[in-house]
């Protein structure tokens, strides 16, 4: 992932460059605020800001939301001054970073910024199939779409051909359609000119020209408006944008990957997606099937996370105990590989002894009725994220009694939103799901009329869009 640190890398701010390098990130570097969005205007490639608090980080971020720079910024500062970290929360900082840095403190804070990990593990054989496809077509140009239900790795697995591709020197860029609000997608993908809306002060460069000569991930695809897919379908027709408020149009040289959990020819047929950028995305399919069609990957995966999160909180390397593996195995894992993480980093957090027993193993159990699922092509439903555990404090069961798991469900998440005073990223970590999945969640009670509480600081008006 790429890192912008503004401020000077003469004292602590260094040193948690320097952690940050070694735990695999690119760096770059300005002295202030006005070269640090000279830097973000130039590079939609920077996942993260890590911004020095004597900095004005609420001025960072207005000027940030004016030229819709979708950025998540960390405040640092020396020390550990509660109110300096809550005004920097306050001002729309994602996090506080307490200086001087703690290693494993920057590896979380780099992980969630990041999304996912991606390593690619796999042994059983269905997804092994899977695997093979994609090495197949990995060295063409053709566009792939790759089909699967929440959670069970599209992601890891566009990068992986990526890797394999023969762009892999150039630039992987990963947009999320389903988190970027519709307003804001359209200067996101394509940039913008100076002058081109109300606080666009210089141009912008869009995923697609900060991909060029590598590839370009349009994660969940579906979500992306009608209007804005014709657009789209031009891109990659003609291989050349438009930025808004451009002159004329720029060339790009991006090989597309796109992901999504839906069925899109019943998309198509519904009038929801536009059928020929459908065939112009669906040249090669691929289709990752979900954790229960693959349990050869259960104890890969379980290992492989107990380790990673082992090193991330500073915690001895332990094995799964047999009785443990056993609860994993007979578990019909709706949230496929990413509820599969989430226990296990829990798991990792909770275990005595020199083994993960069955004890640390929490799993949520399947609802008789569950969401509804997005459509795809495969034997059963299946939700963006794990269920939610137990009732909040001082209901007890009794309170639960008569009411659906989908409502207790969404109480919990939104009593815990509030808890947080609108931090989505303290929320998710509180809950056990990814920020992703929080945000869907949030998407779906803001889309049927229910008060979401808007995040943290001045970037709310644009997450709740």
């Amino acid at each position: 992932m790429r890192v912008l640190i503004i401020g000077s890398l003469a004292a602590e701010l260094g040193q948690a460059a320097r952690i940050a390098i070694a735990r695999g990130a690119r760096l770059d570097q300005a002295d202030d605020i006005a070269q640090g969005l000279v830097r973000l205007r130039a590079d939609a490639r920077v996942d993260l800001v890590l911004c020095d608090i004597t900095h004005d980080i609420a001025a960072l971020i207005r000027a940030m939301f004016a030229e819709r720079i979708l950025v998540p910024v960390v405040a640092c500062g020396v020390g550990h001054d509660a109110e300096a970290a809550a005004a920097s929360i306050r001002a729309g900082a994602r996090e506080f970073l307490p200086l001087p840095p703690d290693a494993d403190l920057i590896a979380a804070i780099l992980e969630a910024a990041a999304g996912e990990s991606h390593a690619m593990v796999a042994h059983d054989p269905a997804m092994l199939a899977a695997i093979r496809r994609a090495e197949q077509v990995a060295r063409a140009e053709a566009s792939v779409l790759i089909c699967g239900e929440s959670g069970t790795g599209k992601e890891v697995l566009a990068r992986h051909i990526h890797r394999r591709s023969r762009r892999a020197h150039g630039p992987f860029i990963a947009m999320n359609c389903a988190a970027i609000p519709e307003n804001l997608l359209e200067s996101e993908m394509f940039g913008h000119e100076k002058g081109a809306f109300s606080g666009a002060i210089a141009r912008r460069v869009g995923k697609f020209e900060a991909a060029d000569g590598g590839t370009l991930l349009l994660d969940e695809i579906s979500e992306m408006d009608i209007r804005l897919q014709a657009k789209l379908l031009r891109a990659l027709q003609e291989r050349e944008i438009d930025r808004l408020g451009g002159a004329g149009p720029v060339k790009v040289n991006a090989r597309i990957l796109a992901t999504t959990n839906r069925d899109l020819p019943g998309e198509v047929a519904a009038g929801r997606f536009r059928e020929d950028l459908y065939f112009r995305l669906n040249v090669v399919n691929l289709r990752i099937p979900p954790l229960r069609e693959r349990p050869g990957d259960i104890a890969a995966l379980a290992a492989h996370f107990a380790r990673r999160f082992a090193e991330v909180n500073g915690l001895p390397p332990r094995p799964l105990a047999p009785a443990a593996l056993a609860l994993l195995q007979a578990h019909p894992w709706r949230g496929n590989v990413r509820e599969l993480e989430n226990i296990l980093h829990r798991a990792v957090l909770l275990a005595e002894g020199e083994e993960i027993g069955a004890d640390a193993i929490e799993l949520s159990a399947t609802p008789r009725n569950p969401l509804p699922a997005t459509p795809m092509p495969a034997p059963a439903p299946v939700g963006s994220a794990p269920p939610i555990g137990n009732a909040g404090a001082g209901g007890g069961v009794a309170a639960l009694v008569g009411r659906t798991v989908e409502e207790v469900e969404r109480d919990l998440i939104l009593e815990t939103l509030g808890h947080t005073l609108g931090n989505r990223t303290h929320a998710a970590i509180i809950l056990g799901i990814s920020i992703r999945a929080l945000r869907n969640k949030l998407r779906d009670y803001a889309a049927r009329g229910l008060a979401v509480p808007p995040p943290a600081g001045n970037l709310a008006s644009v997450e709740a869009a």
